[in-house]
């Protein structure tokens, strides 16, 4: 069994950066509802900005982990 890996979507569902994408597809949730609670963190805390930012720098794209699919 293959162990899963955290990564940033791409293609038409990657609306920024594909940060969200990627998390929701980890822990297998809609994106709509990723995307919310980012965004909820950005406006109460401004954390959210700068950990979205970070994960846009550090995460690597979907093709490099899974370059077959």
């Amino acid at each position: 069994m293959e162990k899963k890996r955290l990564y940033r979507t791409e293609g038409p569902d990657a609306k920024l950066f594909g940060v969200c994408g990627g998390i929701a597809e980890y822990f297998d949730a809609d994106p709509s509802i990723v995307r919310i609670l980012w965004v909820l963190a950005f406006l109460c805390w401004s954390v959210g900005l700068w950990l979205y930012l970070a994960c846009a720098l550090i995460l690597p794209k979907k093709s490099t982990i899974y370059p077959t699919l």
